[in-house]
């Protein structure tokens, strides 16, 4: 076993060997109304073998007195974590919600990373086929933490494209994702437009490098309006230390507020949005900075949300840093670096963002003319123009091949994605 792989899986399986608590805050009981709050419905469980793990069962927890197919959530577990017992919070919160949620156990050790993806997409499609009574493919998320934040974007997109699970609502879900595999360029230009996208990442993380969920939601394909960035802060209220490390949340049964207030208070928001069409539910979920997303319960640090995001920390922080050779992304670390064009969106700036046929060019300040280029991801210019831009200027790129671009102009920079 890689040595840092090691050293992961003894940080989770010393965290699952805590003593699972109920809530127990000091400070901050648990939401009792709105996003967050327990849900009301009796919790059911099915559990079969699973053949390509045959020691653990996939598991499917779902709301027992709902007598019809209900919106399903395609759980990928942390490394070392394929014991449901280290999650049943959050597997009985889904539940409670009335949603169905799966989980698919795979091999730590013995096995390489495509066997654990194919492990988790034939669990996943499998638990579909047979019970379709429980689950509704045409509303599903995809969620995972670590090693499964990762896969999960991955997986969604086979599911989606391969399969049109999602044709109803459809979301992707990352906490503190590790690298990501079966996932390339076109794959993340190719998601289905419609698809709802959060990732989570912790300040205090030391394993996994935030570059790689800046990287996947730098170049993923999806409206700014239907994406977002959230990063968690530690923080300490009487001497108790809310900490947003690696391992959030941490026990089986959710054990401070930041379970509820930083965790399942989104799950529960971006299911109400993507499968109900709640538009309530948005400022909670996709909210893009929204009061209601952003603010925690009194004395703790607010949420930062963006869709610009950028880290302050070198790689040598992380267990794992970008770009490591086993990172298959490894190509972009470098772009998610604090530099110009992730600072400086504020001066230039391109709407729509994916765009399809035009796109509308913005500049603040301009005094003097400038040449305005238009790159690929290879540095060949696709399209320049002098000009200052004193005001919004329209480029039809209708003709550009899908991808990633970036527009320069006056020493600035930003990105957008032709569809």
């Amino acid at each position: 076993m890689h040595k840092k792989t090691l050293f992961l899986f003894t940080i989770i399986f010393l965290n699952f060997s805590v003593i699972f608590a109920q809530y127990n805050d000091p400070n901050i009981p648990k939401p009792t109304t709105g996003y967050g709050s327990d849900g009301t419905h009796s919790i059911g469980k099915i559990s079969f073998t699973n053949p390509n793990f045959t020691s653990k069962n996939i598991e499917i927890y779902y709301p027992v007195d709902v007598q019809e197919p209900v919106p399903t959530i395609f759980y990928s577990h942390a490394y070392g974590g394929n014991n449901s017992e280290n999650i049943s919070g959050m597997l009985n919160f889904v539940a409670q919600k009335g949603y169905a949620i799966v989980f698919v156990p795979y091999q730590t050790v013995g096995v390489t990373v495509e066997e654990r993806y194919t492990n988790l997409l034939n669990g996943f499609r499998m638990a579909a086929r047979d019970y379709p009574s429980v689950i509704d493919t045409t509303r599903v998320g995809f969620m995972g933490h670590s090693f499964g934040g990762g896969a999960s974007f991955g997986l969604a997109h086979q599911c989606f494209t391969e399969n049109n699970w999602g044709s109803n609502g459809r979301f992707i879900y990352a906490l503190a994702q590790w690298y990501s595999y079966n996932l390339d360029d076109n794959d993340l230009v190719s998601f289905p437009a419609d698809t709802k996208v959060l990732i989570e990442v912790f300040d205090d993380d030391t394993i996994n490098d935030h570059r790689m969920a800046i990287d996947v939601f730098d170049h993923i394909n999806i409206d700014s309006n239907e994406k977002d960035y959230i990063s968690l802060k530690s923080d300490t209220i009487n001497g108790y230390i809310y900490s947003a490390e690696h391992n959030v949340p941490s026990t089986s049964v959710a054990f401070d507020a930041l379970d509820y207030y930083a965790y399942y208070r989104f799950i529960d928001a971006l299911a109400d949005y993507t499968f109900n069409k709640n538009k309530t539910a948005k400022a909670t979920a996709l909210g893009n900075g929204s009061s209601e997303q952003t603010t925690m319960p009194v004395g703790l640090k607010s949420l930062t949300v963006t869709n610009q995001p950028t880290t302050s920390y070198s790689e040598s922080k992380y267990v794992f840093p970008c770009s490591s050779q086993e990172n298959p992304r490894k190509d972009h670390c470098a772009e998610t670096t604090e530099i110009n064009e992730i600072q400086l969106p504020e001066k230039l700036t391109v709407k729509p963002n994916p765009a399809s046929n035009y796109i509308t060019i913005s500049f603040t300040n301009s005094e003097m003319p400038h040449f305005m280029r238009i790159c690929n991801l290879s540095g060949e210019t696709i399209f320049q123009q002098k000009t200052n831009l004193t005001s919004p200027q329209s480029v039809n790129i209708s003709t550009f091949t899908p991808g990633i671009y970036f527009i320069t102009y006056n020493e600035k920079r930003v990105k957008f994605i032709k569809r």
